[in-house]
C-alpha cells in the first residue's frame, strides 16, 4: 500500500451549521498564507496526498472536505439537495478562519475548480494566485430548459427520499480499490488501496460506503448561465493557471454538447491567464501525474513576474 511521505492532521471547524473536516499539512506560517486545495465532486481532501508528497517546498497546506463529502457533517438535518453558492460561502468562511488577513494561493480540481473560479471573481482580493485543474463549467443552457429542470429536480428529490439514489456499498476496501481503478485505469494498485480507505468507510453492517451524501446526485434546480460565469471570470484579478489533462474528459462526458475548445474560449475572459497540459493523464491528473503537476503548480506560484 502507498505510504504517505508527509503526514497530515485532521481539524474540525464549525462553519454554517456544519462541522467542517479540514486536512492540514505543515504548520501555520505568519509570513505566508496557506496553500488551499479544494477537491472535486465525489472526492475527499485526502485525494491530494500524492501531489502534496511531490511538492518540493514546505508549505502550510489546508484542504477541506466539502459539505456532504468525507468527514464534513451537518450539525442538523442533512439536506436533500446541494446548492452551488453554498460552496462559495463555505470557502469564504474557511478562509476567514485560516487566513483572515492574507490573500491565499488557491487550487481547485473539477467541481472545486469551478468553485474557485467563481469565488475569485466575487472575492478577488482574497486570492494571490489561482490554479484551476480541469474545472470546466457546464454546457450552455437556454431559458426554455428551466421548467423541465425544476420538474427534474423535484422528481429526483422524491426519488432520494424513496431511497432510489443511494450510493453503492462495497464488500471490502479491496472492492473499493478495484472500483477506483476501473474508473481510472492509470491509478496504481498501491495508491488505489490507500485511497479506498480515505474515500470509503465501513458501516454498521460491515460494508464499505462511499463518504459522499447521495443527495449530491440530485440535479440542480437552476440552469448554468454562461454569461454569469464569464462575468465572474472578468472580475478575477489574480494570475490564473488553467491546467488540463492530455485526455479530453469533456468529449467523454458531453459527447459534443460542450467541448474543450469552448472551455478555452470562455477562459479568454480571464484577465491574467496561463495554460498548461499534463501529458499521459486523465481527469484525475493529481493521481496520474502528481510529480509533474506539483512542479507545474510550484513554478507558477513562484513566478516573480506575476507579482
Amino acid at each position: 500500500m502507498y505510504q504517505a511521505l508527509k503526514a497530515s492532521r485532521s481539524e474540525f471547524v464549525p462553519i454554517r451549521n456544519l462541522n467542517y473536516h479540514v486536512r492540514v499539512w505543515g504548520e501555520p506560517d505568519l509570513a505566508r498564507a496557506p496553500l488551499v486545495l479544494v477537491h472535486g465532486w465525489m472526492d475527499v481532501a485526502a485525494s491530494w496526498q500524492f501531489m502534496v508528497d511531490a511538492l518540493e517546498q514546505e508549505r502550510w497546506i489546508v484542504a477541506p472536505d466539502w459539505r456532504g463529502f468525507g468527514l464534513t457533517r451537518a450539525t442538523g438535518p442533512a439536506p436533500d439537495s446541494y446548492w452551488f453558492p453554498d460552496y462559495l460561502a463555505d470557502l469564504d468562511a474557511l478562509l476567514d478562519h485560516y487566513a483572515p488577513d492574507q490573500a491565499v494561493d488557491l487550487v481547485g480540481h473539477s467541481m472545486g475548480g469551478n468553485v474557485v473560479m467563481v469565488y475569485a471573481g466575487a472575492r478577488p482580493q482574497r486570492i494571490r494566485r489561482l490554479v484551476n485543474l480541469e474545472g470546466f463549467g457546464m454546457p450552455a443552457t437556454r431559458p426554455a430548459q428551466a421548467p423541465g429542470r425544476c420538474a427534474q429536480w423535484m422528481d429526483e428529490v422524491k426519488a432520494l427520499h424513496r431511497g432510489e439514489q443511494a450510493l453503492k456499498a462495497y464488500d471490502s476496501p479491496d472492492a473499493v480499490a478495484r472500483r477506483l481503478m476501473k474508473t481510472n485505469p492509470r491509478l496504481a494498485q498501491d495508491k488505489a488501496d490507500w485511497l479506498a480507505r480515505q474515500w470509503a468507510a465501513p458501516n454498521a453492517q460491515g460494508q464499505w460506503e462511499i463518504l459522499g451524501d447521495a443527495a449530491h446526485k440530485v440535479v440542480s434546480a437552476y440552469l448554468y448561465r454562461v454569461d454569469e460565469a464569464l462575468e465572474m471570470h472578468r472580475r478575477i484579478t489574480a494570475p490564473v493557471l488553467s491546467v488540463t489533462a492530455s485526455d479530453d474528459s469533456l468529449s467523454q462526458w458531453w459527447k459534443g454538447r460542450f467541448t474543450l475548445a469552448e472551455h478555452h474560449e470562455r477562459l479568454r475572459a480571464v484577465p491574467h491567464l496561463d495554460n498548461a497540459v499534463v501529458n499521459d493523464a486523465g481527469h484525475m491528473l493529481h493521481h496520474d501525474q502528481p510529480r509533474v503537476l506539483a512542479q507545474i503548480i510550484e513554478d507558477f506560484l513562484a513566478r516573480p513576474d506575476l507579482d
